[in-house]
């Protein structure tokens, strides 16, 4: 469900730029709509109180470190087709691996390393430099929020540990409110009734997702949860060709299933070092 409303979500961002929307107001009603929509589950339901923390700053980073990707990758939506958008954003565990070894001291055997080298060879072939298939302006913005979205994985582990998931949702949203409230000043203006649907869809189905995805971490493993997201490249080719009338090209057909492989690979690997490390633990 998380990975059919996020790919609705993109089609509407896409539908709204295209209907006279700015970025500055897109992101803004992303985060607003999920904000109401978080704040009346909350209020509804476990009362503000199930929210309280004493995390702020952690909170603060994640809002700031989440909302700067979240810009970065609607700014790839804007640029690239959708399954192609879809396809980059596909590197975000090539970069947690990365980055989980460089941050977080985490161990990564060479199976890993060569995962990632051949994730990279796959984004070279989707992204064709130099071959002028698209804007490779669009593949370079895809790469930094994958970067900056594996970037805030690795918080959201260290936030999980003492935090709720939907008291990260919820501080999330509310946050981010702010900064764009005040953006949302100066690029706000008017549109017909058309447009205002496909802004107020991108909230709604965003804060729609986004739950989702909570309850999902919630009910089951991580390795049995994150490789669900990959079939949003169904979604994204779908919607890109009844929507916008685009399929993917060649490259993408060839370099999808390399990223996609990496990805799963580097996932199934974590799967097995996590449960070689609790086997351990209990024989000791």
């Amino acid at each position: 469900m998380s990975v059919g409303l996020f790919a609705g979500m993109n089609t509407c961002i896409k539908l709204a730029e295209g209907h006279g929307a700015a970025l500055g107001e897109i992101l803004f009603w992303r985060q607003f709509g999920a904000a109401v929509l978080v704040g009346g589950i909350v209020l509804a339901g476990p009362g503000w109180r199930s929210v309280a923390t004493t995390r702020m700053p952690a909170h603060l980073l994640r809002a700031a470190l989440g909302l700067t990707a979240m810009a970065f990758t609607f700014m790839t939506i804007l640029a690239l087709p959708l399954a192609e958008a879809t396809t980059i954003g596909f590197t975000m565990p090539i970069f947690a691996t990365i980055l989980g070894a460089l941050v977080l001291g985490e161990p990564t055997g060479w199976h890993r390393w060569l995962a990632v080298l051949v994730g990279f060879a796959g984004v070279v072939i989707v992204a064709q430099p130099g071959g002028g298939g698209f804007p490779i302006w669009g593949s370079v913005t895809g790469l930094i929020a994958a970067f900056l979205t594996a970037g805030v994985s690795i918080l959201l582990r260290q936030i999980g540990k003492t935090e709720a998931a939907m008291t990260t949702v919820f501080w999330f949203s509310t946050l981010s409110v702010v900064p764009l409230g005040l953006i949302y000043i100066f690029v706000a203006k008017a549109h017909p009734a058309e447009t205002w649907s496909f802004l107020i869809g991108v909230g709604l189905l965003g804060g729609a997702a986004q739950l989702a995805m909570t309850s999902a971490l919630g009910l089951g493993p991580v390795s049995v949860v994150v490789p669900m997201d990959y079939s949003s490249l169904i979604w994204a080719t779908l919607f890109g060709w009844l929507v916008f009338d685009t399929l993917p090209g060649p490259a993408t057909w060839i370099g999808a299933p390399i990223i996609v492989g990496s990805g799963l690979y580097i996932v199934w690997r974590e799967h097995v070092r996590r449960q070689t490390e609790t086997t351990q633990a209990v024989m000791a």
